[in-house]
């Protein structure tokens, strides 16, 4: 059997491979230190003892890590002390790019497969072709400097990853890089577009669900607008975008008989009913034809149209008022201690039939939607009769138990008087 003197003598003999190990994660942590390795380039030394460097440098940036430096980017000579021969024409030193250059210059790596396919294969090589289909990329090919180019909305010299919360194209941070200029009416004054898009959106649905919640999985503008091609959607595509995420809208709709009328018209489908950057949460009265109904801002009383409308809301009014009804009695249920499972599940299945219902709307048929509203009817109507049996049992319980409290109340007072009785005699 081994001592306690063994085992202390042999954790000191494993002792200085411990050390060693630790000396050796502590020394390669140190080695990946991306500017530790830079230490040795000459743009940062120069620039570095001059005080010139970029102010929004960052040691975390993305070129840094993989030890891409100042020129990697700009060019020249890092190796050269002299500062005429690292930043000289023979090496390669382009310098600071002009605002219509800077696509190109980016895309002297990012449009590169084989450049990319050594850094980070996954990512797309065509982002400055697609920057040149963009509003931005027009506008800038026509001499507008005051577009956002590359630089504009991943920074110059501080790129994190898009996966990284402090990023400026980090998914609750787009609203607020594309802020800094569709929101300032200096910059945008000449374009003749509104400046209260952010506000908009952060009333909107969205903005809550992206802004407020935090819910990463909420569109921003980059969601609707495209990301490097943003441009505003058109009258055949909207449809197509907001079906992105609502599958089920998009399909009822491209399917219904308004759908190729709008197109000709000229409407921008979702976007009629529901708006664009202040998408408010959707209810039932915005169908039919009473006040703040948007059916009614094309019905008129009397067309086929109207008449629909107010048959849907109608549908739908009624499997909502049955449901409620329904739940409030299975709560009285459960407050009374009785059994609700039944009825809740009959609910649970009553309340996706409402929901698949507010979705149909999308068809513009009453016949589709009331078909699935009477399957929820149905439900409800059981789930109420259920209700209605348990308060019923409930009631019947509560009387027997108090005619056998009465019971066994007289039988204890005959009890008593007969002993009092016997007690005398």
């Amino acid at each position: 059997m081994r001592t306690v003197g063994d085992r202390v003598l042999k954790s000191f003999v494993a002792l200085p491979g411990i050390v060693l190990f630790l000396a050796l994660i502590v020394g390669s942590s140190l080695a990946q230190d991306p500017w530790e390795s830079l230490k040795s380039d000459q743009c940062v030394r120069c620039h570095t003892e001059d005080e010139m460097l970029p102010a929004d440098l960052s040691k975390e940036d993305v070129h840094l890590r993989p030890g891409l430096s100042c020129a990697g980017c700009h060019g020249g000579d890092a190796t050269a002390e002299d500062g005429d021969a690292a930043m000289s024409r023979e090496a390669g030193f382009v310098g600071v790019p002009s605002k219509r250059e800077i696509p190109a210059f980016c895309g002297k790596c990012h449009s590169d497969i084989n450049v990319m396919r050594r850094f980070l294969p996954r990512v797309a090589t065509d982002q400055v072709e697609q920057y040149w289909t963009s509003q931005h990329g027009h506008l800038l090919a026509k001499g507008d400097e005051k577009v956002a180019d590359c630089t504009s909305c991943h920074t110059a010299h501080g790129i994190l990853p898009a996966s990284d919360s402090r990023s400026t194209v980090y998914p609750l941070n787009v609203p607020l890089t594309c802020k800094r200029c569709h929101s300032d009416p200096d910059h945008m004054k000449e374009y003749g577009i509104p400046v209260d898009q952010f506000d908009k959106f952060a009333r909107s649905v969205h903005g809550a669900a992206l802004l407020e919640r935090q819910d990463t999985g909420a569109p921003a503008c980059n969601d609707c607008h495209g990301n490097h091609g943003a441009t505003p959607p058109n009258v055949t595509s909207i449809t197509q975008v907001c079906g992105q995420c609502h599958v089920n809208n998009l399909q009822y709709f491209s399917e219904s008989k308004m759908a190729e009328p709008w197109v000709q018209e000229g409407f921008h489908g979702c976007e009629e009913c529901h708006g664009n950057h202040e998408v408010v949460k959707t209810s039932d009265d915005m169908v039919g034809t009473g006040k703040g109904a948007v059916c009614a801002k094309c019905h008129d009383e009397g067309d086929k149209g109207f008449e629909a409308a107010r048959g849907i809301r109608g549908l739908l009014a009624g499997l909502t008022t049955s449901y409620d009804e329904a739940e409030s009695m299975r709560r009285d249920v459960h407050r009374r201690g009785m059994e609700d499972d039944e009825i809740a599940f009959l609910l649970q299945e009553a309340h996706q039939d409402l929901v698949q219902a507010r979705t149909l709307v999308h068809t513009f048929d009453p016949v589709r939607v009331g078909e699935k509203t009477q399957e929820g009817l149905g439900r409800a109507v059981r789930a109420r009769e259920l209700a209605i049996g348990q308060v019923r049992e409930y009631g019947i319980r509560r009387l027997g138990f108090g005619m056998a409290t009465v019971f066994i109340t007289l039988l204890v007072v005959a009890l008593y008087l007969k002993i009092r009785q016997m007690e005398r005699k």
